[in-house]
């Protein structure tokens, strides 16, 4: 399903909206979680990047499984699955963060939109939800980054062809 875009192995076209959204998202996601006054301005923004980037993390990580498979099959081993696996596993790690990320921020935009189905939660509960949001997206930037290092180490050391 995830093998080739036009002839080109997917992984390194689909990874792209991973890299562009799961930044965002945990920029968005502070941001509406420390600053209330832009709550209104930026709510939309986060709502769709909460739902979006766990989706592109997804795309990522099974175009990814897939060229992994490629190269398996093509006689690849030793250093160079070695650095594939390394990538992947930060790459499933990077998906679930990014999953916790995008669920715990519906759940802090749907407390703090003033609609009138939104439970009405104490102080302590906004913020201990906005703790959690800027830890998770601090975690979900960090295995972000290693993620596209280790693959861009794999890629650019003659790693993967």
């Amino acid at each position: 399903m995830l093998n080739n875009i036009l002839g080109i192995p997917a992984h390194p076209l689909i990874v792209h909206a991973a890299v562009v959204f799961i930044p965002l998202l945990c920029l968005g996601a502070v941001v509406y979680a420390v600053v209330p006054r832009f709550r209104g301005k930026i709510g939309w923004a986060v709502t769709a990047l909460a739902v979006i980037s766990p989706i592109a993390a997804w795309f990522a990580k099974a175009s990814g499984e897939n060229l992994e498979d490629r190269l398996v099959a093509a006689g690849f081993s030793g250093e160079i699955l070695d650095k594939v696996n390394q990538h992947q596993t930060y790459g499933d790690r990077a998906w679930w963060f990014t999953l916790a990320l995008g669920v715990v921020t519906l759940v802090m935009v749907f407390i703090t939109s003033g609609n009138r189905r939104a439970p009405h939660v104490p102080v302590g509960v906004h913020l201990g939800i906005s703790v959690i949001v800027i830890a998770l997206a601090v975690a979900t930037a960090i295995y972000v980054f290693l993620t596209g290092d280790s693959g861009a180490h794999a890629v650019w050391e003659g790693a993967v062809p």
